[in-house]
């Protein structure tokens, strides 16, 4: 601040003086400009030493604020690393209470944790026992359920088959005692005919007016040329007449057979259940001795019941 001064000073002297010496005349204007010279050049070299003294006083004072700045910063910083190093001491004992803090934490999370695991363990074996323990116990009640229904199946199929045995023997007795039965019936039966037979043998004949003949020989002819047995026309007006139910075959698993004359059945075939009794009704011819119509199936036979055989036969008779 004093250097810009002292130099704003000089300046203004250096000016005033030039001023002056352009007011002198030539000759004293020579010497008051060599005056003037040296006075400048005096001046200036007076202006220097200060300006050079003054850079020194600046460099100095400049040398002595550093100085002082110096031991002031170097100071604060010793303070600042020593409140640092206290803070640091601080951070460093914080820092290790917070981890030894955190690692208690941490380790008491683990042992709850553990302990929360080993609970949980604990639980699932439990549970996993009762759930055992549960099945094994629906296990054996299954069992114990499938013993029962097995128990009561065997109970019911023996039943059943005492049941069945006991139908079967019962039916295989009705059967055989029908069949003595039907025998017996059958055996009268023939008697019968061989006595009616031996008693009508004589009698059952007609006379035509030329010789006598025998019923002993069956002749289709005769009554199928006879328009009273039209059957056919008239089965066209009455067919609920002709009608009938079920026919149930004398033998088991018997099956149709279409039967000609001069065929041969069996005694049952013919038996007094399959007899025609009225055969006007259906437009038949009446037969005498050991003839008699039988219904087989939807066919009608001329059965001569003495000796099974088909003396003549209509068939599809019935609807």
């Amino acid at each position: 601040m004093n250097l810009t001064k002292l130099m704003k000073g000089t300046a203004l002297s250096a000016l005033a003086a030039a001023m002056a010496i352009t007011a002198l005349p030539a000759p004293a204007e020579a010497q008051s400009r060599e005056r003037g010279e040296r006075g400048e050049r005096a001046q200036r070299d007076r202006g220097d030493r200060s300006e050079a003294r003054q850079q020194r006083a600046a460099r100095e004072r400049m040398r002595q604020m550093d100085a002082r700045e110096f031991r002031n910063v170097r100071s604060e910083r010793r303070s600042v690393q020593v409140d640092r190093g206290d803070n640091r001491a601080d951070i460093r004992r914080a820092r290790t209470e917070s981890r030894r803090g955190e690692a208690q934490r941490a380790e008491r999370a683990a042992a709850q944790r553990r302990q929360a695991e080993r609970q949980e363990r604990s639980e699932r074996r439990q549970r996993v026992q009762r759930d055992a323990a549960r099945d094994a116990q629906r296990a054996q009640q299954r069992r114990e359920a499938r013993r029962d229904a097995s128990a009561r199946q065997n109970a019911y199929r023996s039943e059943r088959r005492r049941d069945a045995r006991e139908d079967r023997q019962l039916r295989q007795e009705r059967y055989h005692a029908e069949r003595r039965r039907d025998a017996r019936q059958e055996r009268r039966y023939r008697q019968d005919v061989q006595r009616s037979v031996r008693q009508d043998a004589r009698r059952a004949r007609y006379y035509d007016g030329r010789r006598w003949h025998s019923y002993n020989r069956w002749d289709q002819r005769r009554w199928r040329d006879n328009h009273r047995y039209d059957w056919q026309r008239y089965r066209l007006g009455n067919r609920s007449i002709f009608r009938l139910g079920r026919y149930y075959a004398p033998y088991r698993d018997y099956r149709y057979r279409r039967l000609s004359i001069g065929a041969r059945i069996g005694n049952l075939f013919f038996g007094s259940r399959y007899w025609i009794n009225d055969p006007g009704r259906y437009r038949l011819p009446a037969v005498y001795g050991p003839y008699r119509w039988v219904r087989y199936y939807d066919d009608v036979l001329l059965v001569d019941i003495y000796s099974g055989e088909v003396v003549d036969v209509i068939h599809d008779f019935f609807w």
